[in-house]
């Protein structure tokens, strides 16, 4: 059962990249003394409270741990925008996952935060590649690898559609300030179909903590320089990188979960089919008339992932 009255923790944790330190945000939920952890990471430009409905379904038995990502929500923006990548992410995540010592290590990401985990779980591999390419990319975990418990990848893999990241790409460093939070709420319902159908009220708990309230005006709660790494990526680049991730997801040993919204344009099914074709441990689930990503929100999407978690 979903305990309504639940509310997360909010945490914070100093991290380090090649321009100083920053603090990253995350949002903790059930008992802080359960060694037994899940840690959710949101997309691109979403935030860690994107998993309160799934976080409130598993804290009874998971020690729930969703992080603003650096660069949005509570966390501290980088000095240097470059630095807005994957290895960096992944630096971060394995600062926290060293204050959190979890016996047990889940994994849940949704997009850009399934590329995190999948680079963290092959974090020798992942090292590795990114340093022959770019030997000052960021920083970049030692050893070999995170023990993951269980790994679900929400809507993404290491192939990633061109034309998705192009859509994707157009919205990202747009500056976005309303006069009230309802027009905040109609612009992003506006440039959010591919969530699929949602209730007004499950609209505005999607755009609850994307924009914050400043000065009577409510404003994007991430850094519009997120856009400048992104458009710094090459082809030549963003094909390597699927070379590295799909090198990443080869070394994946536990039971992982693929989901995929029925409509994504990022995530095709030949590439699911790739990925139970080259990992026995892996299942799929698609969900229906749903875009990229599914928003985990409803009952229907939130038991799916529960019951993975919890087997």
């Amino acid at each position: 059962m979903v305990d309504a009255s639940l509310e997360p923790r909010l945490e914070f944790v100093t991290c380090a990249s090649p321009a100083g330190l920053h603090r990253m945000a995350y949002w903790e939920w059930g008992d802080p003394a359960n060694d037994r952890v899940l840690v959710c990471v949101h997309g691109l430009t979403r935030s860690g409270r994107d998993f309160d409905a799934l976080a409130r379904r598993l804290a009874g038995q998971y020690r729930v741990v969703c992080p603003d990502v650096v660069g949005r929500g509570r966390s501290d923006w980088l000095a240097n925008p470059a630095f807005y990548t994957v290895p960096q992410y992944v630096s971060d995540m394995v600062t926290l996952i060293a204050r959190l010592r979890p016996a047990r290590l889940a994994w849940l990401g949704t997009s850009m935060g399934g590329l995190v985990g999948l680079a963290l779980s092959g974090a020798a591999v992942f090292a590795r590649a990114m340093l022959a390419m770019r030997p000052h990319a960021g920083m970049l975990p030692p050893g070999e690898g995170v023990r993951l418990d269980r790994l679900v990848l929400n809507d993404v893999g290491p192939r990633l559609e061109t034309g998705a990241l192009a859509r994707i790409g157009q919205y990202v460093g747009e500056a976005g300030e309303f006069a009230s939070f309802e027009e905040a709420v109609a612009t992003m319902r506006a440039n959010s179909e591919t969530f699929g159908p949602h209730t007004d009220a499950q609209w505005a708990d999607l755009a609850r903590y994307l924009y914050p309230e400043y000065g009577g005006k409510w404003v994007k709660h991430y850094d519009l320089a997120l856009a400048q790494a992104l458009a710094a990526q090459t082809p030549e680049e963003l094909a390597a990188g699927e070379q590295i991730l799909w090198r990443a997801y080869d070394t994946v040993d536990c039971p992982t979960l693929i989901v995929r919204g029925e409509l994504s344009d990022l995530l095709t099914r030949a590439t699911v089919q790739e990925m139970l074709e080259r990992n026995p441990r892996a299942r799929a689930h698609e969900v229906r008339g749903v875009g990229h990503a599914p928003t985990l929100i409803a009952d229907e999407q939130v038991e799916p992932v529960a019951a993975f978690l919890l087997n």
